[in-house]
């Protein structure tokens, strides 16, 4: 049975997705999945080695040159390309009138959330199966239950993984046990002080770790650059490619960090993470994984470096248990 996933952005919500990939391949193992995601995510969806192709979108891109040639001979280009998929079924597991206009590009039956279920109800119109599932859930299990009633199955949600593997690497390894700090996230009441950001990583040296800081813009070179010259040992990483913070992120040993994507991305690997949240909650959306945690600021108050670093030692405590555990 061939399924197209359609689960277009943004990068926490593809990742959340992975669990429920997983729950089908141990289900239903005669189901192969195709994916159809915007263009800077494709790198996310290739870290999952069950999925067979890759289908991008660009909307982002699109709507700002929607009269351009270009977009329509790339939009004419997808609709081709999902139509000879010639898919049994096309789930659509964003519940957005822009996902399901994407679904139906496939003309194969589409399979989503039912009219109470979905995020925008309109897009349940193109669907042709609709399937109800509460809305109180967290969007990882809302996904995997939804996943199960389309496929047929009842996921077992005391486990959970993603089955997604750290890229290979062409930069040098780093020395020692890693501790990546994700510092940069898209809003400035997101980001946590630099001085608690350099504090942490003392604290983290003092440890025995080996700090790893990256950035995307200059605002974020900026942090980036001050954590490494306060905190003796700090490797810099350069602004790189997707895939190469992805290789290191997952061999890290740890992963602080803020409200972000490659936070989601670390809970992903089943690293042992610590995601800090000042200004919004991470609710039914924050990130999952075996040896994650979510430090909530108080209304008024912070988050400091002591908490972290205590939920840090338990989530690596928690994680070597696990894997030291012997069968009985």
């Amino acid at each position: 049975m061939k399924v197209l996933i359609v689960k277009t952005s943004s990068m926490g919500d593809v990742i959340h997705t992975f669990p429920a990939v997983e729950d089908a391949l141990h289900n239903r193992p005669d189901v192969t999945f195709d994916w159809c995601v915007e263009e800077a995510f494709a790198g996310i969806v290739a870290l999952h080695p069950a999925i067979r192709s890759i289908h991008k979108v660009a909307i982002r891109r699109w709507r700002k040159k929607l009269f351009d040639s270009r977009t329509w001979r790339e939009m004419a280009g997808l609709r081709r390309a999902l139509r000879s998929g010639n898919y049994d079924l096309v789930i659509d597991a964003q519940g957005l009138l822009k996902s399901a206009v994407v679904a139906r590009q496939a003309a194969s039956p589409i399979a989503g959330f039912d009219r109470s279920s979905a995020r925008e109800p309109t897009a349940t119109l193109l669907y042709d199966r609709k399937y109800r599932v509460a809305r109180d859930l967290h969007a990882i299990e809302r996904t995997r239950r939804l996943f199960g009633l389309a496929l047929g199955y009842q996921p077992d949600l005391s486990v959970l993984g993603s089955g997604i593997v750290a890229p290979a690497s062409g930069m040098p390894a780093i020395e020692g046990r890693a501790a990546f700090l994700l510092h940069g996230t898209s809003r400035e009441d997101k980001k946590w002080p630099v001085g608690d950001w350099i504090e942490t990583g003392r604290q983290l040296v003092a440890r025995g770790f080996t700090p790893v800081v990256t950035w995307s813009n200059e605002a974020e070179r900026k942090v980036a650059e001050a954590i490494a010259s306060a905190v003796p040992n700090t490797v810099l990483i350069p602004r790189s490619p997707l895939s190469e913070i992805a290789a290191i992120l997952g061999r890290s040993e740890i992963v602080i960090g803020a409200d972000t994507g490659l936070t989601h991305l670390a809970s992903g690997f089943g690293l042992p993470t610590v995601a800090i949240f000042l200004a919004t909650e991470p609710g039914l959306t924050g990130p999952r994984g075996p040896f994650s945690t979510t430090l909530l600021a108080p209304a008024g108050g912070k988050v400091t470096p002591a908490e972290v670093m205590a939920e840090a030692q338990r989530q690596l405590a928690l994680g070597l248990q696990a894997h030291t555990q012997v069968p009985r």
